[in-house]
């Protein structure tokens, strides 16, 4: 734990996380870091710290003030971007780097925070273009030792205890932004034509969205598929890396995304992929051979992607099969830190 004076001194990196909610930035941080963690002499600033990097403290943070040697603060919000600027004006001897994965117009504080980092980082060709300034182009990365298929998919679906056969899943958290009601309006009109198959919507139910959430359940209940369209609630990290090895089938709705870490979970795990055209899925997705590309918001689309696999589950499996090793190849965890890497080095 960098949190001594011989420690700080080595200091090169500080990963700043200040957000108390468990968010889809905070999983790519989280995931990336200890890999950074490897290469640099890192800490983490912030909540949900994970295994693999040391913590840094508010009182270890003010033991740097006025130190000689650069550090980088890399930056992912833009709270993270406001506090970085203002310990650089404060004495703080920061590089400012920021990574952006929003495929938006940004707001006039988003675009003079922008201005005032030392270097960029887009997700993808399109985030980039929204930015305004040069950017280095660094897509996500997944573990996929964490994220790999099972030896037995069919012994790891049985363990839910849910019915049939098969599982076909979304993962996010249940809002309309997410296209949870185009997921469970495709699972309406496909699940009593495939009995083998059970719908998993993994995702939390925040307060603001339990009106939708429950509207979502008197849709299931009403055409009598509430034992095969479940909505678990927040889970666990590794609850959530289990239901990926219990899938044969997984779709990603979302109207809008930044970049879609779930894209690359997904496949990660070997999982068929149907994928709305939304964050990041026509960088990841190449169409017809490690999944199917389908018009956001588009529920008879979604249906027509996904028949041919649920009716061919042998299908699914060579497209799941294909996608991982999209993944292994181009979108791994350790690509993205050494790319990552090669900025923080330019810097400093």
């Amino acid at each position: 734990m960098p949190n001594r004076t011989d420690s700080l001194a080595e200091l090169q990196v500080i990963v700043p996380n200040l957000h108390r909610r468990y968010s889809g930035v905070t999983a790519t941080n989280r995931m990336v870091a200890p890999r950074l963690a490897k290469l640099f002499r890192a800490g983490w600033f912030g909540s949900n710290a994970p295994e693999g990097i040391g913590e840094i403290r508010f009182s270890d943070l003010l033991r740097l003030w006025r130190r000689k040697t650069p550090l980088i603060w890399h930056a992912r919000r833009n709270n993270e971007m406001i506090v970085g600027v203002l310990l650089r004006i404060s004495g703080w001897p920061l590089k400012l780097v920021f990574t952006s994965a929003a495929q938006r117009h940004h707001s006039w504080i988003t675009r003079w925070l922008i201005g005032e980092m030392d270097a960029i980082i887009a997700t993808s060709d399109l985030s980039a273009s929204y930015l305004k300034r040069a950017a280095t182009v660094i897509p996500h990365g997944v573990d996929t030792d964490i994220y790999a298929p099972p030896s037995d998919r069919a012994a790891a679906f049985a363990e839910s205890g849910l019915p049939g056969r098969y599982a076909i899943g979304c993962f996010g958290r249940v809002r309309a932004q997410k296209g949870s009601d185009v997921f469970v309006d495709a699972m309406c009109a496909l699940l009593p034509r495939h009995g083998d198959f059970t719908a998993v919507l993994v995702g939390a139910v925040v307060p603001e969205q339990m009106a939708f959430a429950n509207e979502l359940k008197r849709k299931i209940e009403a055409v009598g598929l509430a034992a095969r369209i479940v909505i678990t609630g927040e889970l666990a990290i590794e609850e959530v890396q289990r239901w990926y090895r219990r899938l044969t089938i997984y779709a990603f709705t979302s109207r809008n995304e930044g970049f879609g870490l779930t894209l690359i979970e997904a496949m990660a795990a070997g999982n068929a992929l149907v994928a709305a055209r939304a964050g990041a899925a026509e960088l990841v997705v190449e169409d017809g051979v490690t999944g199917v590309l389908v018009p956001s918001g588009d529920v008879d689309a979604l249906v027509a992607a996904l028949e041919p696999l649920m009716r061919d589950p042998m299908l699914a499996t060579a497209m799941g099969a294909r996608a991982r090793e999209r993944v292994v190849a181009q979108f791994s965890l350790d690509a993205e830190a050494n790319r990552i890497a090669g900025v923080y080095r330019e810097l400093v």
